[in-house]
């Protein structure tokens, strides 16, 4: 028997009315465990206009009130993670543990959404002229909708809502329609923490209600992420209907190892960074740059700690990597091994042929060596088990790679020369940086995004760019004057 899952509009679960829903599965066993509705462009009006109502009463919340709030959303994440994370599981597939990484991840936005009090103070200019004195406020910008990937279904809408709430909006959620019931989880805790009715709501959907949200006029902010080519259609629909747009996209993160690199850490921390949650993660480190001598023992490294790996049902703790979201997108990302293969590249580890269940939608790890700048392998967002190496003769040559690449999410460098680290974090085009770090995602007091592809808008992700991207700014310049010396001055005003 398969569950209803609806929306979230008002402060209570929400039955579709479109007659519209679409399949869930439960990726370790193929099984449908779920339908999920989908949104009308009807539904998607009433639910907007339900967060609206909701905003408009909430921006007037003081700052302690929604301090508190935040605090107990916490407490609840913090106390029911195990809960969420078996959601988050049957429904994408990932092992509990990578589940319940992913919500204290989002729990840190939380957490630095708590010192809301801190985060708006303004400025404040005492007798910037006589008399006169100029100060800034921030202010939330209504009602701002967040579209959200597979991948990550609880951690990239804590990433929005939290600072979205925090600033004085009302919060509307579109998660996707592949493993929508984690949002839902959210928003009884929402509710449960003391947020009121309307401020966080959910809306189940595919590109109808996305079109939906963008051409909404109520609809005063957009964050997305997903992949490039849905990115920059977000970003160039929604900003056409004057609407402030942060669209992540895609990725191609490149670790440069180093001949001085500590060959042995370097294999742990690629094999984790390429192979955790199945290579679904835009921050995966999905092509391993070897320069000089390094390559060969960095190939034997990896090759050998992949037959270490367990796959299977995530729900299993013995498991170490989960299937893929779809039986379509394991396809695709097995196309992707054959036509490296068919390419020239050498299958060092071959993942269609490993040890895996049948039933449910897996594939193998997957390592590929002698890969080639012109191969789909590398020019292509996989996001699936698929690490290449391509080898280069210098580390001018690897940066030089790096930079010309179409994305620029993330990067990391492997080596024991902090001179050429540093040189590195200076010279590479890329947003995120880590330095014997694989997978260099920002705590919350920092933002989160990259550039060039991977990012359409000005500002990125959560942390203090999240601030700014859902307020906007107001200065104030106020005079109390004596009544007795006022008078009629048709003149530019001046400060001195």
């Amino acid at each position: 028997m398969t569950t209803r899952i609806p929306h979230w509009v008002d402060g209570r679960r929400h039955e579709g009315t479109s007659g519209r829903t679409s399949p869930v599965y439960n990726p370790a066993t193929g099984e449908t465990s779920g339908e999920v509705d989908l949104a009308s462009v009807e539904e998607v009006g009433t639910a907007v206009a339900s967060a609206l109502a909701a905003a408009r009463e909430w921006r007037h919340s003081s700052l302690s009130q929604r301090s508190a709030v935040l605090f107990a959303m916490r407490e609840l994440l913090h106390s029911r993670t195990d809960e969420l994370a078996a959601i988050i599981t049957a429904e994408h597939g990932k092992v509990l543990s990578d589940a319940a990484g992913e919500i204290a991840r989002g729990l840190e936005n939380v957490e630095f959404a708590t010192g809301v009090p801190n985060l708006l103070k303004g400025g404040y200019s005492e007798q910037a002229s006589t008399g006169v004195d100029v100060y800034s406020i921030r202010q939330p910008l209504g009602v701002v909708a967040g579209i959200t990937p597979f991948n990550f279904p609880a951690m990239v809408p804590l990433w929005m809502c939290a600072n979205a709430i925090a600033c004085g909006n009302a919060f509307v959620l579109k998660p996707s329609e592949k493993d929508p019931s984690a949002a839902l989880f959210l928003a009884e805790l929402w509710k449960e923490a003391g947020l009121p009715d309307g401020v966080f709501t959910v809306v189940q959907g595919d590109k109808l209600a996305v079109d939906a949200l963008l051409d909404h006029p109520d609809v005063s902010a957009v964050s997305f992420v997903g992949s490039t080519p849905i990115a920059k259609y977000i970003y160039e629909r929604g900003t056409a209907n004057g609407k402030r747009v942060q669209a992540l996209g895609g990725a191609k993160n490149h670790a440069l190892v180093l001949p001085d690199a500590d060959v042995d850490m370097a294999a742990d921390a690629v094999v984790s960074a390429a192979y955790g949650a199945a290579g679904e993660r835009c921050m995966a480190l999905s092509v391993a740059v070897a320069v000089g001598d390094v390559a060969q023992p960095l190939v034997d490294a990896i090759a050998a700690r992949l037959p270490k790996l367990t796959v299977g049902d995530g729900a299993d703790p013995d498991t170490d990597m989960g299937p893929l979201i779809t039986a379509e997108h394991r396809d695709k990302v097995a196309g992707y091994v054959d036509a490296g293969e068919a390419a020239g590249a050498s299958v060092v580890v071959d993942g269609r042929t490993g040890e895996h269940p049948q039933e449910g939608f897996f594939l193998g790890t997957t390592l590929l060596d002698h890969v080639q700048p012109e191969m789909t392998v590398y020019t292509d967002e996989i996001f699936g088990p698929v690490l290449s190496v391509v080898r280069v003769d210098t580390y001018e040559e690897g940066l030089e790679l790096i930079n010309s690449n179409q994305y620029a999410n993330g990067t990391a460098i492997f080596t024991r020369d902090g001179g050429v680290a540093r040189q590195f974090q200076y010279d590479v085009q890329v947003g995120m940086v880590g330095i014997n770090v694989p997978i260099p995602v920002p705590v919350a007091y920092y933002s989160f995004g990259g550039w060039k592809d991977s990012l359409f808008g000005d500002t990125h992700m959560y942390g203090p760019e999240g601030i700014s991207f859902y307020t906007r700014g107001k200065v104030v310049t106020s005079r109390w004057p004596d009544p007795a010396t006022s008078s009629v001055d048709l003149g530019f005003p001046r400060t001195r």
